[in-house]
């Protein structure tokens, strides 16, 4: 990275301009953090969630919503409640005609389609709020003090409208910054939410080393593990197969047009961090449907613990079929191969229209099968860290490729700022454009 592309940010006024727009509508999601839920008891929460173990469900939800839960913050359910409803209306444009035929309709119709996940993400927090509301009354300290104070219907449906509310609001912070900043709004939310505990897990670490309760060798190889993910997640998040594309030579009065060749990039991870974000929301869903005291998820809730193998085993293989289905959905080969053909484009060697589509598939499910796997794997390694390292490890592999992915994303963002101006980007002069992707 080049040092002269940090100094080139304040040469450009705009860029100036939204990042500290950005900056600024983070610093007012972190202070939201601490603004608790009427009735709760903060402290008593923090003493609860100390009890707790980190590798829990109930951990990696405070780990998404930076913190937030341990606050009994309105901000607890974060952007968890938008995540599910984009993805599931992501997922239905795709196989639901009426929506299908609203995404084909352009800026227009995608944003009616935002319009409904809006009102989606109302419905889901209010009835995750109500869940975590009978969560908040069954909890109380080692000492025996209640986290809520007065429980009943007051507090369940203040709980729900304060919760629904900070949720609301973290979209439309989400929003802002996506539009007058720099980055994605929703996935810096997400990141920031995550780095926020950096600081205190490093702590927490440095802590368990001095005492003994984690050996150097397991740090060390805890730290090697860590830097290895970062450097394999780079390196897939880059990755693409690259098949060659032609277009027929055409001849219109005296020139001839065409005969050019590019290429179509397929991502070794087309599905980025949606398949583990979706497989994890899935294994919660027990846990949730339990506090809403439904008959037999208790023993679901108390079977699917995370860390353990039946968790795991269940989480790759939800992950693995929800990239393929993901980018089943997102990357059809007949359509890909339609449009080719309509283009006067072709793959070499190969016939247009059906041999296209199914070259294209074949290809696709390939690199789609490496790519789940790499994030299968990546998502579990730090499970592993907790159970044979002994490493209090608070950070899942879905959070460091939210958070590595993110990073190349806005670093992108800020490059094309700079390259537009004429200025050097990160790479320096003449590297490689930084190539990043959204995270959710």
């Amino acid at each position: 990275m080049a040092l002269g592309a940090l100094s080139n940010i304040a040469k450009i006024p705009e860029l100036r301009r939204r990042l500290l727009f950005s900056l600024g509508m983070l610093a007012v999601y972190r202070v939201g953090v601490y603004v608790t839920v009427p009735g709760a008891d903060r402290q008593a929460m923090q003493e609860f969630m100390g009890q707790d173990n980190t590798g829990s469900l109930l951990g990696m939800l405070n780990l998404f919503s930076g913190g937030a839960l341990e606050q009994v913050s309105i901000f607890a359910l974060g952007v968890a409640p938008y995540v599910s409803a984009s993805i599931i209306f992501q997922l239905l444009s795709s196989i639901f005609k009426p929506l299908e035929e609203l995404r084909k309709e352009g800026e227009m119709g995608q944003r009616k389609i935002n319009q409904y996940t809006r009102y989606a993400t109302i419905v889901l927090a209010l009835v995750q709020g109500f869940s975590i509301a009978l969560y908040l009354e069954g909890r109380q300290t080692a000492d025996l003090v209640d986290v809520v104070r007065n429980k009943g219907w007051d507090f369940r449906l203040m709980t729900m409208l304060s919760l629904a509310t900070g949720t609301a609001f973290i979209m439309w912070l989400g929003e802002q910054i996506t539009e007058r900043g720099i980055g994605n709004g929703i996935s810096l939310i997400i990141f920031a939410g995550i780095v926020a505990d950096f600081p205190s897990a490093a702590a927490q670490t440095w802590q368990f080393t001095s005492t003994g309760q984690i050996t150097p060798v397991s740090l060390l190889l805890a730290v090697v593990l860590i830097l290895g993910s970062v450097a394999t997640i780079v390196f897939f998040e880059r990755g693409q197969r690259r098949i060659p594309i032609e277009y027929s030579r055409r001849i219109i009065g005296r020139k001839m047009y065409g005969g050019q060749r590019t290429h179509l990039p397929l991502r070794v991870n087309s599905s980025g961090v949606i398949p583990p974000i979706f497989a994890s929301t899935v294994l919660m869903l027990p846990a949730t449907l339990a506090n809403l005291r439904i008959p037999g998820m208790e023993t679901a809730r108390d079977t699917i613990q995370r860390g353990d193998w039946i968790y795991n085993t269940l989480f790759i293989v939800l992950t693995v079929f929800f990239c393929f289905f993901y980018t089943s959905v997102t990357f059809p080969p007949v359509d890909l191969a339609d449009n080719l053909k309509k283009q006067g484009a072709f793959i070499p060697m190969i016939r247009p229209g059906k041999d296209t589509a199914d070259y294209i598939e074949k290809v696709l499910m390939r690199i789609t099968f490496g790519g789940a796997m790499y994030v299968a794997i990546v998502c579990v390694l730090p499970d592993f860290m907790r159970q044979y390292l002994r490493v209090t490890f608070p950070f899942g592999g879905t959070s460091i490729m939210i958070v590595v992915g993110v990073a190349l994303d806005t670093v992108n963002q800020i490059e094309s700022y700079l390259i537009s101006r004429h200025l050097e980007g990160f790479a320096g002069p003449g590297g490689p454009r930084i190539q990043g992707r959204r995270a959710a």
